[in-house]
């Protein structure tokens, strides 16, 4: 039996700031998990996205230490149509976040634009330009 891809972890430097971001995006996540150490979120398809806290990871890694150099993870999040790309990311940005690449028209056929969460993770939104 080969491993099954199954969460993906983010670790945030403060949880309640970085849950009301993914809240945002339509993520169905407690307001009382705001204090927890690690909060998990079914999405789309099964796959779960984990939050944990620095100090929880310290907790098992002691010598843990965010990348440096750049972003290492992207996620991507499928919006219905390309007004809804325009209208998120707006949403977003009018509540303080990080906006990173405004909307435009990519050559690969969708409407694209990229924010960044609270800890710096680029956010990507998109949908397909009608054709």
């Amino acid at each position: 039996m080969a491993p099954t891809f199954d969460v993906i972890g983010l670790v945030v430097a403060d949880m309640g700031k970085s849950l009301a971001f993914y809240r945002r995006l339509g993520l169905d996540i407690p307001p009382q998990a705001d204090s927890e150490p690690h909060v998990e979120a079914t999405v789309a398809g099964g796959l779960r996205l984990a939050w944990d806290t620095v100090e929880t990871i310290h907790s098992f890694d002691p010598d843990w230490k965010p990348p440096a150099g750049g972003h290492r993870v992207s996620l991507a999040f499928r919006c219905d149509d390309p007004a809804e790309v325009d209208r998120v990311y707006a949403d977003l940005a009018d509540a303080g976040y990080e906006a990173h690449k405004r909307p435009w028209d990519a050559f690969w056929g969708q409407r694209y634009a990229v924010v960044h969460d609270p800890d710096g993770n680029a956010v990507d939104l998109f949908a397909p330009l009608p054709t």
